[in-house]
């Protein structure tokens, strides 16, 4: 196995299962085209939920050179707030770091939408974001 892999090597005594979910931005819906420019992880077993963003804005512009960037910023920055929990969360402050990604990962936004959910196993849950962001993001 290489590092590009989504499951890394290791004991399997020793790994948790995570589950992740891309974060898309959609600038124009009706052509369906989409970049990927962030990352959700979730890990029961540690109570852990984490979220990366990067935006591409020369992609995106691509994609549509009306695309609103600032708004795009905006909703991901509101993504990471309630990852992080606390006051910035809002509503979703005092809930657990499930509900927290079960409610990140319901689609609510046609321009910045979450992909499907996918599993993976790992030793460090907290490492996860960094590592699948540059895997499928940048």
């Amino acid at each position: 196995m290489t590092e590009r892999h989504i499951i890394r090597g290791g004991r399997t005594d020793d790994r948790e299962v995570f589950e992740y979910a891309l974060l898309r931005v959609v600038p124009r819906v009706e052509r369906g085209e989409c970049i990927n420019a962030g990352v959700l992880v979730y890990c029961r077993a540690k109570a852990y939920v984490g979220v990366l963003t990067h935006l591409d804005e020369a992609r995106l512009r691509a994609l549509d050179p009306d695309a609103d960037v600032a708004g795009v910023r905006a909703a991901l920055h509101a993504v990471e707030g309630v990852c992080a929990g606390g006051e910035g969360a809002g509503q979703a402050a005092r809930d657990d770091a499930g509900r927290r990604f079960r409610w990140l990962i319901a689609p609510r936004s046609t321009v910045v939408q979450p992909g499907p959910v996918h599993t993976g196993l790992t030793t460090d849950p907290a490492a996860e974001p960094e590592r699948l962001l540059d895997l499928l993001v940048r």
